[in-house]
C-alpha cells in the first residue's frame, strides 16, 4: 500500500475509533504517525535526560582545561625564569644591604646632628635650632624626625639643602617653610627656613621577628 492509498484510508476515520488493545488493526498511516511520535519522544527524552547533562559536564571540563592551561603557562614561565629571578633577588639583597649601611645606628645619631650643623655653618647659615624628636617605629625601620630652623640668604639655604642631600647617611627633608626676615631686624635679603628632616635607623629586632613569622608560616 502506497502513501496516497494510506492517506485515502484515513478519510472518514475517527480517532475515537482507535482500539489501543488491538493496535495491529490500525491503519498504516496511523501506525506510521504513532511510530514517528514515539521516535521524536525518545530522541527528545534521550537528549534531555542524558545528552544535556553531558554537554554541561563538557562545558565545565572545557572551562577547567582553559584555567589549567593558564596556570601551566604561568608556572612554566616562572620555572623558565627562575634563575633570572634568583639573580634579581641577589642583586636586591645587595642593594638593600648597601642602603642599610647608610642608615645610622644609635651611636651615630649625635654625629649625624653634628654633620647637619657643620653643613649649615659651612653654607653660611645661622643655626637657630636643631631638635631631635621622638622616634617613630615603622615595619622594619625606625624613623628619626629632626626639626631644623636656620636663617641666611637664598643661595646659603640652597647650598645647605644640597649639602644635606650629599651626606653619607640618608637624610630626607620635608615640609619646607621659608619666610623673609624683617628689615627692622637687620635681616634685609635674609630668609628663615624651617624644615622637618628625617633620618632612618634599621630595626634589627623587628626584622628578626618578621623572619621568625615567615619561617613559622613555611612550617
Amino acid at each position: 500500500m502506497g502513501f496516497s492509498e494510506s492517506m485515502e484510508s484515513l478519510k472518514g476515520f475517527d480517532i475515537n475509533d482507535l482500539d489501543f488493545n488491538n493496535a495491529g488493526s490500525w491503519p498504516a498511516a496511523i501506525k506510521a504517525i504513532v511510530v514517528l511520535l514515539l521516535f521524536v519522544i525518545l530522541i527528545f527524552g534521550g537528549y534531555w535526560f542524558l545528552i544535556k547533562d553531558q554537554y554541561l559536564v563538557l562545558d565545565k571540563e572545557v572551562s577547567e582545561e582553559s584555567t589549567l592551561k593558564q596556570q601551566y603557562e604561568s608556572r612554566a614561565f616562572k620555572v623558565a625564569n627562575l634563575e633570572a629571578y634568583r639573580q634579581q633577588m641577589m642583586e636586591m639583597e645587595k642593594s638593600f644591604g648597601a642602603l642599610l649601611k647608610q642608615l645610622p645606628a644609635d651611636t651615630e645619631v649625635p654625629g649625624l646632628l653634628e654633620d647637619i650643623t657643620n653643613t649649615g655653618l659651612g653654607s653660611g647659615l645661622d643655626i637657630e635650632s636643631i631638635k631631635l624628636k621622638p622616634e617613630i617605629s615603622k615595619e622594619f625601620y625606625v624613623e628619626l624626625p629632626i626639626d631644623i630652623a636656620v636663617s641666611g640668604t637664598y643661595h646659603d639655604i640652597a647650598s645647605f639643602v644640597s649639602g644635606v642631600a650629599s651626606l653619607p647617611r640618608i637624610v630626607t627633608l620635608h615640609d619646607f617653610t621659608i619666610s623673609p626676615i624683617g628689615a627692622k631686624e637687620g635681616g634685609m635679603g635674609r630668609l628663615q627656613m624651617k624644615v622637618a628632616a628625617k633620618t632612618y635607623r634599621y630595626s634589627a629586632e623587628k626584622s628578626k621577628i618578621k623572619n621568625k613569622k615567615k619561617k613559622g608560616r613555611r612550617k
